[in-house]
């Protein structure tokens, strides 16, 4: 007699599942440029200011379909990014609900796509309870969305190929303290940067990038925010001939007059903002001043924000 085993039923645990993902934002690029690896080959690369006030979160919810949707449905990105993560985890076919939600602003510099993917990457990792690296985490976000910010190294100071998710440099530990005060120029619309073409920079402009990534380094070895601003004010010069902004030199000239550390700029944003001494001691007051005279000028979205534990001022907004 021959007997015939049954086929074990479906396994609930094996097709459904819960997973949560977080994600911060930043506030564009304290320096951008081209900068060699340790073999001397030249990449694309920049170190973000990470603003951890700002987030993405995304929750995925797995079912029995082969149907993955998210909501809201423009986010396209956040989407490939919970296809590929299911797909690398052994699950190509994985079908439920991806739900995104977001406090940054999109298009003008503050890393929001980013954000979303990365956040999604988390979200559906956790769903098939697995927790994934910041490296593989970025290289699903760079095959995402092209090119991705060091948003999985949340406040890490990092020198970022931003084109192929890999770290060029790891500079021991988080930017210093500093207060930043953000703006953008009246008008600017939002900006797609992968439409962007890539910036050809100078041989002059590559031997810069090699003193400002030294300047970074400095910066954070000895936790000196004059210096970083010293490297973000070249950076934004830089970065203004090949996309040039409107007022740059009307900011260049404020940060002067009222001795800011230094400019930075989204080198693919809209973006502008002042680097602030946290330990000035009239500073709630040189920040009104500069945000009213930012605010008669036309600037718009001005907003105040402590970055890595700088302290004690308040979020602002005009």
């Amino acid at each position: 007699m021959t007997t015939v085993e049954e086929a074990p039923g479906p396994n609930p645990s094996l097709y459904t599942g819960r997973g949560e993902g977080h994600a911060i934002g930043h506030h564009g690029e304290l320096i951008q440029g081209v900068f060699e690896d340790e073999q001397g080959l030249l990449h694309r690369g920049l170190v973000t200011i990470p603003l951890d006030g700002l987030r993405s979160t995304a929750e995925l919810i797995l079912d029995e379909s082969e149907n993955l949707n998210v909501e809201p449905r423009e986010k396209t990105k956040a989407l490939r990014a919970a296809h590929l993560t299911l797909e690398q985890l052994g699950r190509p076919k994985a079908g439920g609900l991806l739900r995104v939600e977001s406090d940054i602003p999109i298009g003008h510099g503050y890393g929001s796509s980013t954000a979303d993917v990365v956040a999604s990457i988390q979200a559906a990792a956790s769903a098939l309870r697995t927790k994934l690296t910041p490296a593989s985490i970025s290289r699903l976000a760079v095959a995402a969305e092209t090119a991705t910010d060091a948003t999985a190294f949340e406040t890490e100071a990092l020198l970022f190929a931003q084109r192929e998710g890999e770290i060029l440099e790891h500079f021991g530990g988080s930017l210093p303290p500093f207060i930043l005060l953000g703006f953008k120029a009246n008008g600017t619309g939002s900006v797609s940067t992968l439409e962007l073409p890539p910036a050809r920079y100078s041989l002059e402009e590559i031997q810069l990038f090699r003193v400002l990534r030294g300047a970074v380094a400095r910066a954070v070895r000895l936790q000196d925010p004059r210096l970083l601003g010293r490297a973000a004010t070249l950076s934004a010069h830089i970065s203004q001939r090949h996309l040039s902004k409107p007022s740059f030199d009307y900011v260049i000239e404020l940060a002067d007059h009222h001795r800011a550390l230094g400019i930075q700029v989204a080198h693919s944003g809209s973006l502008f903002g002042l680097l602030l001494d946290p330990g000035s001691a009239n500073l709630t007051s040189v920040i009104r001043k500069i945000s009213n005279e930012l605010s008669d000028a036309g600037f718009q979205d001005i907003g105040v924000f402590s970055v890595n534990g700088a302290g004690g001022i308040h979020v602002l907004q005009h």
